[in-house]
């Protein structure tokens, strides 16, 4: 701070500029690194299990979300803060590669920092601690690996699939119908499915959503449904034994692309003109029907006059068909994308058994239902629901579901849940660390403790004592060295507490999931512990 005089003699002060007070280092920086990150870890620790609760987001426009799934509400924030963005990608990491866990893994992400400023209190330097977690989470994962159960399933017996996707589908809002929103993840799942090569192809499951009706009107569809219907109203609603022509040119006389003028000075001139117009679009159609076409879908917009001339035709068309849906149209009917109307052959048309338009409630909405596909794989899911967020929350839910089921069919190795897999490894791990020299014991031990805060939120959010319940399934764990006690929050409580034995429950996860949220739980806490500076721009002194 100085101060100066203007030249008329009056002092002002000039003060420093107050970005560069925004530097924090050490151990300053650190805490601050785990304030903000435990901060979004709180968040989304009420969300967690069955008994979570929804958060409602809002967006500038106005646009309602509401949801528990960890991911989506991470992504529909606008986190500012540097650390804290780790723990939104955190949540995105395991959303992209296991698909079900997002609010599990930021949940342990927190505990793990919390501990992890214990320690640092005492005096037990960051990369020590960091390096401590990474030890505990190798030794958790082999624990996870000793633990687990393999289910046997096949396409005819698909329960086990089915209750996998039922336990993922509890801490939803559609958990009053899991039963047969699990049954119809499964099956779309299993529809697209390649058994011998444990291969789930994910692009071949579409998902549409129409608000109206409630959630069990949702079907699954073996086709594809498309949120369009027939250009003109007095065309056939029902077509068999479809060809289709997929078109991505317009139905449309072609535009010159250059500036132009044209005058028309004569009755003559514009007779010929329309002439000239008529015969583009009468030799559009003629390809179409030449190629031995009986239905049109077409990418672009055309005018009335090309709609009237497909309907004298008898030529049911689609227009307005967005890319992605082209594309699944395609792969699904067998048919090739035309670009222009020379190149239409009856080589390139789609087939499908059926094509229908069906209506919804006393309302126009309308929508296609193509059956009977050549690629059979193909297969849609018409999600229904009271408003467009329930259909969007729907949608999101079993998404995850169907990754969870994705996971057990490429690996069908299984962990119980209910906390209890997180409580058998804190128990093991607390062993462990008393075999270990050093300061990497209190951070190992440290691990296990952070473990314990899974179950710690499932009871929470569950209305019981945390503290009680955890320490009843810790007990009985030893007790009967039965790693599969955990906390059944839907039954009823005996002995004082609600600890019970998950197989006999049937609640159970996918064992890479519940390894995926410990690694990547643990590779984030190390990079937070790491950071020891934070230098904005413009702000280094």
């Amino acid at each position: 701070m100085s101060m100066v005089f203007d030249e008329f003699g009056r002092p002002f002060v000039i003060l420093r500029e107050q970005q560069a007070k925004a530097r924090i280092k050490g151990k300053e920086a650190q805490k601050s690194n785990i304030l903000a990150a435990r901060s979004i870890s709180k968040l989304l620790r009420t969300s967690l299990g069955p008994k979570g609760m929804d958060k409602i987001l809002v967006s500038q426009d106005g646009d309602v979300t509401v949801t528990n799934d960890g991911a989506t509400i991470l992504s529909k924030m606008e986190v500012e803060h540097q650390v804290a963005k780790l723990l939104v990608e955190l949540s995105c990491s395991q959303d992209d590669e296991i698909g079900d866990g997002t609010t599990g893994v930021v949940v342990l992400a927190g505990a793990l920092l919390e501990q992890a400023e214990k320690l640092m209190d005492k005096g037990i330097h960051p990369v020590r601690i960091a390096e401590g977690f990474e030890l505990a989470c190798e030794f958790a994962n082999k624990h996870l690996e000793s633990i687990a159960d393999t289910v046997e399933f096949s396409r005819d017996n698909t329960e086990p699939l089915v209750t996998t996707a039922m336990t993922t589908l509890s801490s939803k809002i559609i958990n009053e119908n899991k039963r047969r929103m699990a049954e119809i993840a499964v099956d779309a799942v299993l529809g697209v499915a390649d058994l011998e090569r444990s291969d789930v192809n994910f692009d071949m499951i579409r998902m549409e959503g129409k608000p109206g009706g409630s959630l069990e009107d949702t079907e699954l569809v073996k086709g594809i449904v498309i949120d369009k219907d027939f250009s003109h109203p007095q065309m056939p609603k029902r077509v068999e034994d479809a060809k289709m022509c997929i078109l991505t040119c317009p139905f449309e006389p072609p535009k010159p692309k250059t500036k132009h003028k044209l005058d028309i000075t004569s009755r003559e001139a514009y007779e010929q003109l329309y002439e000239q117009e008529q015969k583009y679009f009468t030799d559009m159609v003629k390809k179409v029907k030449d190629s031995g076409a009986n239905l049109v879908i077409c990418q672009w917009g055309f005018d009335d006059e090309a709609n009237h001339l497909l309907l004298q035709n008898e030529l049911p068309a689609v227009r307005w068909v967005g890319g992605v849906e082209i594309e699944h149209i395609a792969i699904a009917t067998g048919g090739r994308i035309v670009a222009r109307f020379e190149d239409l052959t009856a080589e390139k048309l789609g087939r499908a058994s059926l094509v229908r338009e069906v209506a919804f409630g006393t309302s126009n909405e309308r929508m296609l239902v193509i059956e009977g596909c050549v690629n059979s794989n193909a297969v849609t899911v018409l999600i229904r629901g009271g408003n467009q967020m329930i259909v969007e929350e729907a949608k999101r839910s079993l998404h995850d579901a169907m990754c969870v089921v994705r996971n057990l069919i490429k690996s069908n190795r299984v962990v119980y849940g209910g906390g209890s897999a997180e409580a058998s490894c804190s128990l093991a791990i607390g062993g462990h660390a008393d075999t270990i020299e050093g300061t990497d014991q209190y951070a190992i031990r440290a691990f296990a403790d952070a473990l314990e805060d899974v179950p710690l939120a499932l009871a929470e959010n569950a209305g019981l004592s945390p503290i009680e319940e955890v320490a009843a399934i810790k007990a009985r764990q030893v007790k009967e060295k039965n790693p599969n006690i955990g906390l059944g929050v839907d039954r009823e409580r005996k002995d004082g507490n609600s600890a019970c034995d998950m197989k006999t429950l049937g609640v159970f996860e996918t064992l890479i999931g519940k390894q995926q949220q410990l690694q990547l739980a643990t590779q984030v806490v190390k990079m937070i512990l790491k950071i020891d500076d934070v230098i904005l721009m413009g702000s280094y002194q």
